[in-house]
């Protein structure tokens, strides 16, 4: 579980992605991502969590915008 914590973090940082596609990339499920990188890690690497925290903060404050976007160009193919 600690390997699979430090791959999930570094996959997030050297990618600045979301847990979503972390997880698809990683072949886990969401939720075993955001575990990973949000409880687990903080034991076993203190500054990786750092730095996975700030781009999943990030993320979680652009994710209106996404999903606005995301509408957006769904509604667009019906015009």
């Amino acid at each position: 579980m600690k390997k699979r914590a430090i791959e999930c973090a570094n996959y997030i940082v050297d990618n600045k992605c979301t847990v979503r596609e972390a997880a698809s990339a990683l072949h886990i499920s969401k939720s075993t991502v955001h575990k990973d990188v949000s409880e687990r890690l903080k034991e076993v690497d203190r500054e990786l969590y750092k730095e996975a925290r700030k781009i999943l903060e990030i993320n979680l404050n652009e994710r209106h915008i996404r999903g606005g976007e995301a509408t957006k160009l769904k509604y667009q193919k019906y015009k």
